[in-house]
C-alpha cells in the first residue's frame, strides 16, 4: 500500500472513530431516548448520512415530542441541520396520521403496519417541505430523507432553535399576520397544499420573519377534508393574532381569498 493510500485510510479511520465517540457521548446521557428512538435500522440510516456527507456531526436533542425527536447536526461546511427521527414504536401516532394519509393521491397503496406508515410520514413531510419551499413559503429547506429519518435546515443558531409564536410573540403582529395569510394562500394555490395543523405552536420567528414547520400532515387541496383543515388553520391563526390586538379578517374572507 502506498504512503498516500495509508494516510487516506488513517484519516478515514480517525473520522469514523471521531463520529463514533461523538454519537456515543451525545446519546449515552439520554439512554431511554436512545433505546426508544435509535433501533439498529435507524442507526444505520444515520451512519449512511454521515458516510455520504449529508451529515458530519450529530449532537443532542433540541426538541422531543411523543411522535419524534429532533437532533442538532452539522454538515462538513459547518451548516446547521435538524435531524428529525420519527418513533417507529408509536402506536398512538399511527391512529392520528391515517386521516392525513388516506385520500392523499401521492401516497396510494401504503401498507397499514406502523413502520410503513411512519416511513411514509417522513417521506410526506419531505415532499410537503419541497412543495412549500418551491411556492416561496418559508419552511425549513429539506435536505434528505430515508425511512424514519428526515434531515432539514436548522432554524436557529448554535443548536438553539428559534422560538415559536407560542413562546415569543412577534414585535410586529400585524405584519406577521399578513405574511402568514400570504403563506396560506401560496400553499393552497402554488403548492396545492393545506397545512392542516397551523397554529402558534408550529410557526417559528427567525430574523423577524415567520417560518412554518411540522408540515407532515399537510394534504393536497383535492383531499376530502381539505376545506375543513383550511378553515381550522385560518381559525387558529385568527384566534392567536386577535389576542395580540390585530384586527383580523373573518374566516370566510380569508377562505375566499385563499381559494380564489
Amino acid at each position: 500500500m502506498s504512503r498516500r493510500a495509508q494516510k487516506k485510510l488513517a484519516h478515514q479511520e480517525k473520522t469514523v472513530e471521531r463520529r463514533d465517540k461523538m454519537l456515543v457521548h451525545d446519546f449515552s446521557s439520554e439512554r431511554a431516548t436512545v433505546e426508544e428512538v435509535f433501533d439498529q435500522a435507524t442507526f444505520m440510516v444515520i451512519y449512511q448520512f454521515l458516510n455520504s456527507g449529508v451529515l458530519y456531526e450529530v449532537h443532542g436533542v433540541v426538541n422531543a415530542g411523543k411522535e419524534a425527536r429532533v437532533y442538532w447536526g452539522k454538515n462538513k461546511e459547518g451548516k446547521e441541520m435538524a435531524v428529525k427521527i420519527y418513533l417507529t414504536s408509536s402506536a398512538e401516532f399511527k391512529k392520528g396520521m391515517l386521516k392525513y394519509i388516506e385520500g392523499d393521491y401521492r401516497f396510494k397503496g401504503v401498507k397499514r403496519d406502523t413502520r410503513s406508515l411512519i416511513f411514509t410520514w417522513a417521506q410526506k413531510e419531505f415532499r410537503n417541505l419541497e412543495q412549500a419551499s418551491q411556492a416561496k413559503v418559508r419552511v425549513p429547506n429539506p435536505i434528505a430523507v430515508k425511512n424514519n429519518v428526515l434531515v432539514m435546515e436548522f432554524i436557529g443558531k448554535d443548536g438553539v432553535n428559534a422560538p415559536s409564536l407560542k413562546e415569543q410573540a412577534p414585535s410586529d403582529p400585524e405584519k406577521v399576520y399578513a405574511v402568514l395569510l400570504t403563506y396560506v394562500e401560496r400553499l393552497y394555490k402554488k403548492a396545492d397544499l393545506v397545512h392542516g395543523d397551523l397554529s402558534e405552536y408550529n410557526i417559528m420567528m427567525w430574523k423577524g420573519k415567520p417560518v412554518i414547520f411540522d408540515v407532515a400532515q399537510a394534504v393536497p387541496t383535492s383531499h376530502s377534508m381539505a376545506e375543513f383543515f383550511l378553515r381550522r388553520d385560518i381559525t387558529n391563526v385568527n384566534r392567536f393574532f386577535s389576542r395580540l390586538g390585530v384586527k383580523v379578517l373573518s374566516v370566510d374572507e380569508v377562505y375566499k381569498k385563499v381559494v380564489g
